[in-house]
C-alpha cells in the first residue's frame, strides 16, 4: 500500500550527578532500562485500530508498526547508528512519524528544524547537529546545503524493503538518551538546541492524559508543526495513549472545522491565533459531540476570544509550556477552567515563583517561574554554560515572570522578558535586531513587540540611521534573511536609543519614543 553526512561525533552522555543537574556531556554512560516501542506495543495490542490518518491514507497500528520498521532499516542503510544524529527539514508528514520512531529504535537522535528558516538561519544550526544524516523535503532540499538527501526518497527506498516475513528481533528503546533536538533561543538570540530524552517526553504525555483524556482513546487533530515540541507532543501522546493522530500538513481553518465536524475529534491544541480562525469559520455552528479539550498556547489568549468559543460549547483550556519542558507546564482543568489562568501544573511537575535570589515567594506575589520535575530537559546539546545558568539546583529557570494564585494557579505576567510572540512564534528581538544591523545605514537597531488584533503581537523595528535607507527597503533586506513571521511589520525612526546606566537599551523610555503602546 503506498502511503503517501558530515562529521561523526560521540554520544551525549549524562552522568549521575550532572543528571541530577540535566547537564549533557560526552563520554560513557550506563545504560538505563529499556521499553518496548510504543508503536510495536500498539501493534501487538490493538493492531487494527486506527492510529494516523493523513488526508485519505489511513494506517492501522499494525501497518504503522510495519512503516517504522521498513525506515528503521532504511535508515541503517544509510549508515545511522546508536547515538548518531539524524537531521530533518520538513512539515508535517507522515514520513516524519516513520522516521522519529525508526530513530528511537535505532537509539538515535533527531533534530526537527523549522521549515519556515531560511538557508542563511539554517546554516549555523545544521552544523552544530553534526548529523550522519541530512533530510529535507524535496522542495527544501537547497536549503540544507550539499550532502542531504530528501525525504521521498527515502520513502521510496523504504517502499522497496519488503515487510512480509517475521518482524527483527526488536532492540528495546533507551528512554534515557537524546531522541529529540529542539532549537529554542533565549533573550541572546543565539539558538540553544533543548535535548528531550523519550523518558521525558512520556512523563508528559501521561501526565497530560491524567489531566484531559477521557474514558477511549484519543482522536488529536494535529495542525501543528512537527517541528516544535507542541506538534511532537501530540504524537508522543497518541503512541502511549494507544490513540488517533489526524494529521495535517498545516494549519487551514476551514479543514479544521471540517475535521471537527466530520472525524471524531476529541482532543486539539490551537493558538490564539489560530483559534480566531477556527471561529470566524465556524460563525454559528455550535459545539462538536465529544470533543474534550481545545488546548490554547503560545501566549495569553483575549478573554473575548474565550467567550466566543465557550459560547459554541468549545472546550478550550489555556495551558503554559516550554520547550525545555517537554511542552505543558500547567492546563485547566475541564471541571473549573475560567479562562483567568494557565491552570495548575501537571502531575508530578512543580512549580514554584521566585525572586532575584531564588526564594520562593507565597501565592500572589510576583516573581520569576520556575519549574522542576520529570518532563524538564535533560539540556542544551554542547554547551554546558547555556544549561548550567538555565538551573537553579535542580529547578529550570524560565525568566518568564508569573504569578500563582491561592489554589496554585499560574498566571503569566511576561514571556521571557523582550519575546515576542506572533501567532504562536517565538519572535526573539535580539536575532532581529543582530540582522538590520547588518544594513550599512542602519546604525543603531531595537525591536519591541506590538499588539495586533489577528497574531496577537508583531515585531517593529526602531531605527538610528546613518543614511537615507526607507522603510521598504530595510524590510526587504531582513526578509532575504528572516523567515517571514519575524520580520518587523514597520519601521520607526528616531534620533537615538534611550540607555540606562549600564548602556543598555531602556525599551520601557524607547516604547514612549517612539510611540509604540505597551503591548
Amino acid at each position: 500500500m503506498r502511503r503517501s553526512g558530515t562529521e561523526k561525533h560521540s554520544p551525549l552522555t549524562l552522568s549521575l550527578s550532572q543528571r541530577e543537574r540535566g547537564v549533557w556531556s560526552e563520554g560513557g554512560r550506563a545504560q538505563s532500562m529499556g521499553i518496548p516501542c510504543p508503536i510495536r506495543t500498539g501493534a501487538v495490542e490493538h493492531g487494527a485500530r486506527e492510529a494516523l490518518v493523513f488526508g485519505t491514507l489511513r494506517w492501522t497500528w499494525k501497518e504503522l508498526d510495519a512503516e517504522v520498521r521498513r525506515w528503521e532499516r532504511v535508515l541503517e542503510a544509510r549508515g545511522v547508528r546508536s547515538g548518531d544524529r539524524v537531521g530533518l527539514l520538513s512539515q508535517s508528514r507522515p514520513e516524519t512519524l516513520f522516521l522519529l520512531w525508526a530513530a528511537a529504535r535505532l537509539r538515535a537522535s533527531v533534530a526537527t528544524l523549522n521549515a519556515r528558516l531560511t538557508r542563511a538561519e539554517l546554516g549555523p544550526l545544521v552544523e552544530r547537529t553534526r548529523a550522519q544524516l541530512l533530510v529535507a523535503e524535496a522542495r527544501l532540499l537547497a536549503n540544507l546545503g550539499e550532502g542531504a538527501c530528501s525525504l521521498e526518497t527515502l520513502a521510496a527506498e523504504a517502499d522497496a524493503v519488503a515487510s512480509a516475513g517475521a518482524p527483527r528481533e526488536e532492540q528495546l528503546l533507551d528512554p534515557g538518551a537524546p531522541w529529540l533536538i529542539l532549537f529554542t533561543s533565549g533573550t541572546t538570540g543565539r539558538p540553544k538546541a533543548a535535548v528531550l530524552c523519550l523518558t521525558q517526553l512520556q512523563a508528559s504525555a501521561r501526565a497530560s492524559a491524567a489531566c484531559i483524556n477521557g474514558p477511549t482513546p484519543p482522536r488529536w487533530l494535529g495542525t501543528l508543526p512537527l517541528f516544535h515540541v507542541g506538534g511532537l507532543a501530540m504524537v508522543v501522546r497518541c503512541a502511549f495513549d494507544g490513540g488517533t493522530l489526524l494529521l495535517h500538513d498545516r494549519f487551514d481553518a476551514d479543514a479544521v472545522n471540517a475535521a471537527l465536524d466530520r472525524d471524531g475529534v476529541t482532543h486539539m491544541s490551537l493558538v490564539p491565533t489560530t483559534l480566531e480562525r477556527v471561529l470566524d469559520g465556524r460563525g454559528t455552528r455550535p459545539g462538536v459531540h465529544g470533543l474534550q479539550a481545545i488546548l490554547i498556547g503560545g501566549g495569553p489568549v483575549p478573554p473575548a476570544l474565550l467567550e466566543r468559543a465557550r459560547a459554541l460549547g468549545l472546550p478550550c483550556l489555556q495551558t503554559y509550556g516550554l520547550t525545555e519542558a517537554s511542552s505543558q507546564v500547567t492546563t485547566e482543568r475541564p471541571a473549573t477552567a475560567d479562562g483567568s489562568t494557565a491552570g495548575e501544573p501537571l502531575p508530578g511537575v512543580q512549580l514554584r515563583v521566585v525572586d532575584a535570589e531564588g526564594t520562593p515567594l507565597p501565592p500572589g506575589a510576583e516573581g520569576e517561574v520556575e519549574v522542576r520535575g520529570p518532563t524538564v530537559m535533560a539540556g542544551y546539546l554542547d554547551d554546558p554554560e547555556a544549561t548550567a545558568s538555565a538551573f537553579r539546583d535542580a529547578w529550570f529557570r524560565t525568566h518568564d515572570l508569573g504569578v500563582l494564585d491561592g489554589r496554585g494557579r499560574l498566571r503569566i505576567l511576561s514571556r521571557r522578558s523582550d519575546l515576542i510572540v506572533r501567532g504562536g512564534e517565538n519572535v526573539y528581538p535580539a536575532e532581529v535586531e543582530a540582522v538590520l544591523l547588518q544594513h550599512p545605514e542602519v546604525a543603531e537597531a531595537a525591536v519591541l513587540p506590538e499588539a495586533h488584533p489577528s497574531w496577537g503581537q508583531v515585531p517593529v523595528a526602531v531605527i538610528v540611521r546613518r543614511g537615507t535607507v526607507a522603510e521598504e527597503s530595510l524590510l526587504a533586506f531582513a526578509r532575504e534573511r528572516l523567515a517571514g513571521f519575524k520580520v518587523p511589520s514597520r519601521c520607526v525612526w528616531v534620533d537615538t536609543l534611550p540607555r540606562n546606566a549600564m548602556n543598555k537599551v531602556d525599551r520601557a523610555a524607547l516604547r514612549q519614543v517612539a510611540g509604540i503602546a505597551p503591548r
